[in-house]
Formats: structure tokens, C-alpha cells, sequence
């Protein structure tokens, strides 16, 4: 998602008189420290886990092992083999009264460590277990007798009814890949996109960095995988995310779509009362591989706080309201009262009470929140000043669960959601698009892990900050949403959420900024960066409804393979030559696995595109072109979600090298690439709460993101159904080389010259 221009945008953070800050501490204790926070991370959840039932064991588990063991007692049989009696005779005596009293407690200290004994044994199993991704290599739809072996184990060990935080310390670290094939693969990635002399330059630099850093780089990061819970993942966080100075608006957020509104904020907080209570189901690969849980933790109640030179990701444990904004003034509304969560009827009224509220916004209050899309070492000095004038206020929405936005505006139109939009129905996407990921500049607290956006028509959305998780995290939460919203909760035929209002409950608190003078030039200037960021980019959404996943498995291919190469068919089109092109890949197979980068033209892709254009192949030489780009394609794939990719590695080794203030003009050289094609597949991850045949407009089209180079495109997409795929595509207007709509015709028809290599697709293209 949006991160590729996070990732493209790293520099060695610069001071403001261009010197380096100091990556203090030093390097082994920034490892240590690393481990540290790991630690304390899996201590506070192990004691939840303790305290709701230890997995895959549980309380009645230890209850049987002693009764048993009782029993067995009963029978004057000793399981312990003498353990208990050595027991007895280190517990106090408490006379022969009380013989019977020690005999029960050497039983039950017996029992509880040959009960965890027995846990730890099952974790360990269950961690090996895991670490086999013999499966995630095979070819598609085909099984070996292993990975069968491998599914019965995994069913046996991973006990019943898991939590959602319940296989967390079973998960193996990510492993750190040999460096050497790592630089193979990178030299590999970057040929078809390179001549021949600047090749052999990288070449030269690849083999100089081998032969005198490599290896002591690589040193540290073995040691950082053997301490901490990941070798890379909290780097990424730090140095990506939070040390980027860059605004928030558009290269860090992203946007999730819907058509409703109504009960949505109850959803998200029945959402929230379910992750409490980790009453959510792990995500499951195969229906049996667990993903990790670890980014579910800070969806709500989490505010990134910026810093002069880094920001920090602060989380509540919880809140019980909501802060809202509308027409330029803000408002603090509390989500439950003495009887618990507020019914939907009930925040209804609370937000009716803000629409009728005739009172205007306090002078600069009504652009406030344009700071939040500021460079962040300005954000990070006004908001000094706002803490002291303003400290109430500031608190009351950086603590909220979320961020409501209240837009006076509407978006889109139920023309915009045809299968196949044109005209005004287009164009109303585009807006709608436009208006989730920037909006006004000002009406979104980009700070915020999410803002919910509702427009006057009740079409709805989510802005959502990266630093905090990767998007199907957030995309789990908006689809039980969405979900709970339209099928379990539903509107009266008066159109209002079901229930009764409360007339009891006390009105929304506005919020009051005491606004120094010495900010208002500040609101004004980030007001002015803003509006010039959210006018500058270029959003063009259009659902494909040709074909879609039922298709592509019909020509048994992976479907996002099958649109990766077609992406590049299209790029190759709309811009005449070959680019590095970034696509997120998930290694949440790890433990704290967060992304790993897929590089998608390859040199099969290149050679399939070639014969596309020059048309010196046949259509059955294209197909087989096509298919050996599609394998290229799984093969890195499942290489970078099993941990063996290149861009995380390579970018843990440039933080090494500048902890220890090494030179490296290889590590130098990646770093300064330039990814102008930037994809992501927004994947649908519990299709089974929706009813897609019956209510296909019940589902969310999915969301983009802004482009991660000033002359590229960002571009997303999400299967919706079996036929149909909406795509988001994005580009800066101030670029004379891109355009999102002429990229989007260049997918259309790159899609459906595709498919008409194969025999079953040649219909199609001739019906459309």
C-alpha cells in the first residue's frame, strides 16, 4: 500500500543543519533494546492468555491431569514416580492433622508442572511445526504426501477454538536469508529494467560489498534474529514510518471504501469489544497455517504523535468516546453510559444533535486539523504550543478510539456503483476516491490509527494512518463492519437504526482550542501545503467486469499473478518502457511479520510483454510466455512471504551499516531507487459474512492509495466476487508522463488481451 513511498522516501534522517542525527544508541544496544521491548510485549501477553486459558491447554485440562493423578492416588498408584513424596518433604509441617492437606498440594504442584511442562512441549512442537513452508512451494493445487503429514500434526497440535492472540508464542521468527543470494536476487530484479553498463556498475558494486561489508553486516542481524522477536519489523516502523518528516496526507494514509452508513460506528465498537476480549479468529492460511495477530493491537485508541525528529505510536488501553468533526468544529461523543456500549439508535441521536447544532467554528479552529497533514517537525513544534493553550481539547481526540468525520459534502452516487461505470457514474468514483484519501486538507486528524468518514449522502469510508499496521488488518475490521452493519443490525423502515433513542443522554461536549496567535500563520501555511498535496493527485477507480477470479482459476493460474503481468503489459503501454514496480507481499507467517516487497518485472514479464507488442509470436507463443511470467511471478511470491526476499533484508543491512557508520555504495545505490509503479492486492478476507450472489453492493470495492514517485502510479485492486476486479489507480496531475485514466484503459485492454489467449477468453474480448 502506501508504504512503498515510505520506503522510497528513507533517508539517513538529516538535522536541520544538514548534519546526521546520531542512530543512538550504539548498535548492540539498539539490539538489546529491540529484544527488550520484544519481551515485554510477549510477558503482558502471556498473562492475558493466562488468564483466559492457557492455549492449547486450558484450566479444565489441569483439572483432568489432577484428578487423575488423585485418583491414581486413590488407587495407591504414584504417577510422580516418587516426585510427590519429595514434595511433601520440602512443604512445611503442619502436624499429623494436616498429612492429608500436604499430600493434596504435593499433588496439585505435581500436576501444574507437569501440565506446563506439557504446554511448553506442545508449543515447542507447534513452533516447528510451523516452520515447515514445504506446503506454501508446492505447485498451485497440488499436495505432496509431506505437507499432508505436515496438515494432520498441525490440526492435532494447535488444539480447539483458538484465540486471536492464542498461537503468538508458536509462531517462528523470521529467518534472515543468506546475503549472498539475497544480492543474486536483488541483481536479478534489477537487469531487465537496467542497460548493460549500468548493470555491470551495480554488478561491481554488488561484488565489492560481498567481499568487505556483507558479512559483518550480516553478523548483526543474526544476532538482532537470535534477541529479538523480528530482525526487521520494528526497524521498518522506526526508520520508514516514524522517522519520515514527509506530511501524512496521501503518502502515508490509505482508503477503504463502503456504500452505508447508519450503524457503522456501533459495528467498529462491537469490532473493538470483540478484539478486547480476543473473542476474533485467528487468520488462518489453508484454513490450518495461523497468521500473526501482533498490528490487531493498536486498531483503535492509537494516535501517532509527532516528534522533531521521529514520532511515536501512542496507545490507550482503552476509551469510551469518539471525537467528531463538523463544519469545522469538534466534538468529544461518549460511546457508552453505566449499562455499557451506547445502542445504535442511541449514537444516532448523538451525532443528530451535532448535525443541528447551529453554533459556527471559532476563528482558525475550522482548519486546524490541516496541521496534522503538515510536515511533521512543524506539526511537532505547534503542537507544543497547542498542548499548553489547548491541552483539554488536544487530549480528547488524540485519546478517542477514532476519528469521525461528519462531511457536509456527498460522494459518489448509486450510479457510481454499476459494474461497469462511464460518465458522470466515473466520475463520481473518482471524487469519492479523491475524497477518502485527501479530502479538504483540513477535515480528516491524519494522526489518528483511523478516521471514519460519513458524507451527507451516507456513503462512508475509512482514511487509515500505515505506521501503526499493514492494511489487512484494518480491512478485518471494515469488513465485519460492513458485515454487521447491513445483516445483523439493519435500519427501521423509517430509516433509522433500530432501538429507541435516549433523551437522557447528556449532548456531545464541544470542544473549545484556545488558539495562540503565533499558530495561526502555521494553520494557514499547512492549510495552503495541504490543499496543493490533495489537488495534485490524480484518483481514477473503475470496477473490470469481464471476467474476474472464477476465470482466471478456470485457466488454472494465480489470480494475482495473472493481474501482475497483465499490470505490466499495461505499464509497458502507457509508458513505453520497463520500471521497478513494488507489490506487498505479507510475512505475517512470522512472528511480528509485517510486509516484504515482491518485484514483479521480471525478466519473463518483459519477454511475455515484448511478444505482446511486437507481434512476433503466435498467440499460443505468448501463452506460453504468459505462463512462465505468472510462475516467475508465484515463485517470488512465496519466497518473500516464507521470508526469502530481498528489500527487507537489504534495507536491515543499510541500518547496520549506518548505526556503524559504514559506507556502502551498494547499500547506498538500492536505497535511491525509484519505484514508479507501486501495487497492492487488497485481499477479502471473510467473504463468508457477505452474501455476494444476492446483495453484490454489500461488499466493499476495496481502496488505493498515492503513487510512491512523483512521475508513477499507485495501484491497487480487490477481487469482489468471482467477476468482477475494481481498481484503484493513482498519479500526481503536475506529471506530464502519467495519467490514471489513460493507465486504466491500458488495464482494461491489457486484461482482455490476456484473456484472449486463452480459447475460453476470446468471447469475451470480442463482446466487449
Amino acid at each position: 500500500m502506501a508504504e512503498a513511498h515510505q520506503a522510497v522516501g528513507f533517508r539517513p534522517p538529516l538535522t536541520s543543519d544538514g548534519g546526521e542525527v546520531e542512530l543512538s544508541p550504539p548498535l548492540l544496544q539498539e539490539i538489546y533494546l529491540s529484544g527488550l521491548r520484544s519481551w515485554k510485549r510477549h510477558l503482558s501477553r502471556f498473562w492475558n492468555d493466562f488468564l483466559i486459558g492457557v492455549f492449547p491447554a486450558s484450566p479444565l485440562s489441569w483439572l483432568f491431569l489432577f484428578s487423575a493423578i488423585q485418583l491414581a492416588c486413590f488407587l495407591q498408584l504414584d504417577p510422580s514416580l516418587g516426585l510427590m513424596e519429595k514434595i511433601k518433604e520440602l512443604l512445611p509441617d503442619w502436624g499429623a492433622q494436616h498429612h492429608r492437606l500436604r499430600g493434596i498440594l504435593a499433588a496439585a504442584l505435581f500436576a501444574s508442572c507437569l501440565w506446563g511442562a506439557l504446554i511448553f512441549t506442545l508449543h515447542v512442537a507447534l513452533r516447528l511445526l510451523l516452520s515447515y513452508h514445504g506446503w506454501l512451494l508446492e505447485p498451485h493445487g497440488v499436495m505432496s504426501s509431506p505437507t499432508k503429514t505436515w496438515l494432520a500434526l498441525v490440526r492435532i497440535f494447535s488444539g480447539r477454538h483458538p484465540m486471536l492472540f492464542s498461537y503468538q508464542r508458536s509462531l517462528p521468527r523470521q529467518p534472515v536469508p543468506a546475503v549472498q543470494d539475497t544480492v543474486r536476487k536483488y541483481l536479478e530484479s534489477v537487469r531487465p529494467v537496467l542497460c548493460e553498463e549500468d548493470f555491470e556498475w551495480i554488478s561491481a558494486l554488488a561484488r565489492e560489498f560481498l567481499k568487505l561489508q556483507a558479512s559483518l553486516l550480516q553478523w548483526y542481524l543474526q544476532l538482532k534474529s537470535w534477541w529479538a522477536s523480528n530482525y526487521v519489523s520494528d526497524w521498518w516502523e522506526e526508520f520508514v514510518y516514524l522517522r519520515s518528516r514527509n506530511s501524512l496526507m496521501v503518502n502515508s494514509n490509505y482508503y477503504m471504501m463502503a456504500a452505508r452508513a447508519g450503524n457503522a460506528v456501533h459495528a467498529l465498537l462491537l469490532y473493538r469489544h470483540r478484539l478486547n476480549r480476543q473473542e476474533i479468529f485467528p487468520t488462518l492460511l489453508m484454513g490450518m497455517r495461523p497468521l500473526c495477530s501482533a498490528q490487531y493491537e493498536k486498531i483503535f485508541n492509537t494516535t501517532r504523535i509527532p516528534g522533531v525528529h521521529r514520532d511515536h505510536i501512542h496507545h490507550l488501553r482503552d476509551s469510551r468516546h469518539v471525537a467528531v468533526f463538523h463544519r469545522g468544529r469538534f466534538f468529544r461523543v461518549g460511546t457508552h453510559s453505566q449499562s455499557g456500549l451506547l445502542s445504535p439508535r442511541a449514537l444516532e441521536q448523538q451525532f443528530q444533535r451535532i448535525l443541528d447544532d447551529p453554533s459556527p467554528a471559532c476563528p482558525h479552529e475550522e482548519h486546524l486539523a490541516a496541521l496534522t497533514a503538515a510536515p511533521r517537525d512543524m506539526w511537532a513544534q505547534v503542537r507544543k504550543s497547542l498542548k499548553t493553550q489547548a491541552e483539554e481539547a488536544l487530549e480528547a481526540v488524540e485519546g478517542a478510539a477514532f476519528f469521525v468525520s461528519l462531511d457536509s459534502e456527498p460522494a459518489g452516487d448509486a450510479a457510481g456503483d454499476t459494474p461497469e461505470p462511464s460518465g458522470d457514474s466515473a466520475a463520481s468514483l473518482d471524487a469519492y476516491a479523491h475524497a477518502l484519501l485527501a479530502g479538504r486538507g483540513h477535515d480528516r486528524w491524519f494522526d489518528k490509527s483511523f478516521s471514519l468518514i460519513i458524507f451527507s449522502n451516507g456513503k462512508l469510508g475509512l482514511s487509515v494512518e500505515h505506521a501503526w499496521a499493514d492494511c489487512p488488518i484494518s480491512g478485518h475490521m471494515w469488513e465485519f463492519t460492513l458485515a454487521t452493519e447491513c445483516f445483523q443490525l439493519g435500519y427501521s423502515a423509517d430509516g433509522h437504526c433500530k432501538g429507541h433513542p435516549d433523551p437522557s443522554l447528556p449532548q456531545p461536549q464541544r470542544l473549545h482550542w484556545d488558539l495562540p496567535d503565533k499558530i495561526h500563520l502555521s494553520i494557514s501555511l499547512a492549510l495552503r501545503g495541504a490543499q496543493a498535496l490533495a489537488e495534485n493527485i490524480d484518483c481514477h477507480v473503475f470496477p473490470f467486469s469481464h471476467f474476474g477470479k472464477s476465470f482466471i482459476k478456470r485457466c488454472h493460474l494465480s489470480s494475482d499473478s495473472f493481474i501482475q503481468t497483465a499490470l505490466q503489459l499495461a505499464h509497458f503501454r502507457d509508458r513505453g518502457r520497463f520500471c521497478l514496480t513494488y507489490e506487498s507481499a505479507m510475512t505475517r507467517l512470522f512472528l511480528e511479520g509485517r510486509t516484504e516487497t515482491v518485484r514483479s518485472c521480471t525478466r519473463e514479464a518483459c519477454s511475455f510483454v515484448r511478444a505482446m507488442e511486437h507481434q512476433e509470436k503466435t498467440d499460443p507463443q505468448c501463452l506460453a510466455l504468459f505462463r512462465l511470467a505468472v510462475d516467475k511471478h508465484q515463485a517470488l511470491l512465496k519466497a518473500a512471504m516464507s521470508g526469502q526476499g530481498v528489500d527487507r533484508h537489504l534495507f536491515a543491512l543499510y541500518i547496520v551499516s549506518q548505526f556503524l557508520r559504514l559506507q556502502s555504495p551498494f547499500l547506498d545505490q538500492v536505497h535511491s531507487e525509484q519505484w514508479q509503479l507501486a501495487t497492492s492486492q487488497i485481499p477479502v478476507q471473510q467473504m463468508h459474512l457477505f452474501d455476494i450472489h444476492n446483495y453484490p453492493d454489500y461488499v466493499s470495492s476495496g481502496g488505493g492509495f498515492g503513487p510512491a514517485d512523483e512521475h508513477g502510479y499507485g495501484v491497487s485492486y480487490i477481487f469482489t466476487g468471482e467477476d468482477t476486479i475494481t481498481f484503484h489507480i493513482s498519479s500526481k496531475k503536475s506529471s506530464t508522463r502519467t495519467d490514471s485514466h489513460r493507465l486504466g484503459q491500458h488495464i482494461r485492454d491489457a486484461l482482455l488481451d490476456v484473456a484472449a489467449l486463452f480459447q475460453e477468453g476470446q468471447h469475451l474480448k470480442r463482446r466487449a
